[in-house]
């Protein structure tokens, strides 16, 4: 059970260990994943901060320092992610509410809740709820946890920087990052015009004869909001492949992840769905044919850390979107028969994109090989929380037990 929102959340002055304090949900895979990983390794377990009894104090007028007692040692803190939890999600909600200086509009969403509505809300199963809102609330509650942090530990140490974090967890900002870096990403779809709606991106795919692309929600993740879309330049039929339903009530579209792919050719839902992704803010991308093994098309989730390219799995899919969750085959690139000159292209362009954030120390990597004899690595997607693998071992260990044991070995993180 959490502690009450009054009480500090003692974390043990360690002699031989730097305090580790993970900033995340108690009860969750990612926390018991690491736990586990530091007790087979015989580390002291982390202390856990969890995020819903810091919002809730933060929204009581509180900080970090009324949360963690403010005389241990300075930590390593590990912010791990917020979802599979509805009580956080909607205190993000109105963390988004409360720094909205925008009113909402241009391109700011479609959907909003006042900070009294988010903090009501009841939770239904699957519903997108105002991505954009969502959005600004985690990242003020980044650059909280942050600022906080700094004020109680000058010489605080992050696995991962919050102002990091946030740059990974946008789309767009996060692949105008790499390309300004040389790291090879998928070209977003170019207009001399800002694509506010599906007229527009209409436009822009016909104005650069390109047919198909993938747009994507900017603050995504797991596939959520992302359609692959493709028009016949002959007859104009358009499909858009997604995970997401639509349900009308009361004039008014709700969105929702229905954990399967489906299909829409009609040109008013489709209009609906990309006005709806374009308000909220999207990242428009070529759609590059990926490498394929057996008919099925692959990407390949490659974690880094430290600079070191560990565990990889191949995802494999007869659809254009390769998420596990949707029933979508996994492979270990061995099993496969990939050889080394593409695993080689994968660590490679995988390091590169993580040595653009040399204030943060891990991320999983989503790169994608073009076809052919003489393939390309682009990268896909930057995942901070991206360590999350199954059945999968590099030097004998799992992904939380290699990194817990880099931390051991070396000096950890020398960025503040």
């Amino acid at each position: 059970m959490n502690k009450s929102l009054h009480q500090p959340i003692d974390v043990p002055d360690l002699t031989q260990d730097q305090p580790f304090l993970l900033i995340g949900n108690p009860y969750n895979r990612r926390t018991q994943g690491l736990q586990e990983a530091r007790h087979r390794l015989g580390l002291k377990p982390a202390v856990v901060l969890p995020y819903a009894q810091l919002l809730q104090n933060w929204r009581h007028g509180r900080t970090i320092a009324d949360t963690v007692n403010a005389n241990l040692p300075v930590p390593l803190i590990r912010i791990d992610a917020p979802g599979e939890e509805w009580e956080v999600e909607r205190e993000l909600l109105f963390l988004g509410a409360i720094n909205d200086t925008s009113t909402l509009t241009g391109g700011m969403g479609t959907e909003a809740f006042s900070a009294e509505q988010a903090i009501a809300l009841e939770q239904e199963w699957g519903r997108i709820y105002a991505p954009a809102q969502w959005f600004r609330g985690w990242k003020a509650c980044l650059d909280r946890i942050g600022h906080e942090s700094r004020e109680i530990w000058p010489e605080v140490r992050f696995m991962n920087d919050p102002a990091d974090i946030q740059l990974m967890f946008d789309k767009r900002t996060c692949q105008q990052h790499l390309s300004s870096h040389g790291v090879h990403v998928p070209p977003t779809l170019q207009s001399s015009q800002p694509i506010r709606n599906y007229t527009d991106l209409r436009t822009a795919m016909q104005s650069a004869y390109i047919h198909r692309v993938f747009v994507k929600l900017a603050c995504g993740s797991g596939a959520s909001g992302v359609v692959a879309y493709q028009v016949n330049p002959r007859t104009g039929d358009e499909i858009a492949v997604t995970t997401m339903g639509m349900e009308q009530r009361q004039g008014k579209t709700i969105f929702f992840n229905e954990g399967r792919l489906r299909k829409y050719s009609r040109s008013e839902e489709i209009a609906t769905l990309m006005n709806w992704l374009c308000e909220e803010g999207a990242q428009i991308e070529r759609w590059m044919p990926k490498a394929t093994l057996d008919q099925r098309a692959y990407d390949i989730r490659q974690l880094v850390a430290d600079g070191q390219a560990g565990h990889a799995i191949m995802r494999l899919s007869r659809t254009p979107i390769t998420n596990l969750h949707l029933r979508n085959e996994r492979m270990l690139p061995a099993e496969a028969g990939l050889d080394e000159q593409r695993m080689s292209l994968v660590r490679s362009v995988a390091q590169a994109a993580m040595s653009t954030f040399p204030n943060s120390w891990s991320a999983g990597i989503d790169v994608m090989l073009t076809s052919g004899s003489n393939p390309r690595a682009y990268v896909l997607d930057v995942n901070p929380f991206g360590d999350l693998l199954y059945r999968v071992e590099h030097h004998g260990l799992g992904t939380y037990e290699w990194e817990m044991e880099l931390l051991r070995k070396e000096e950890p993180i020398q960025h503040a």
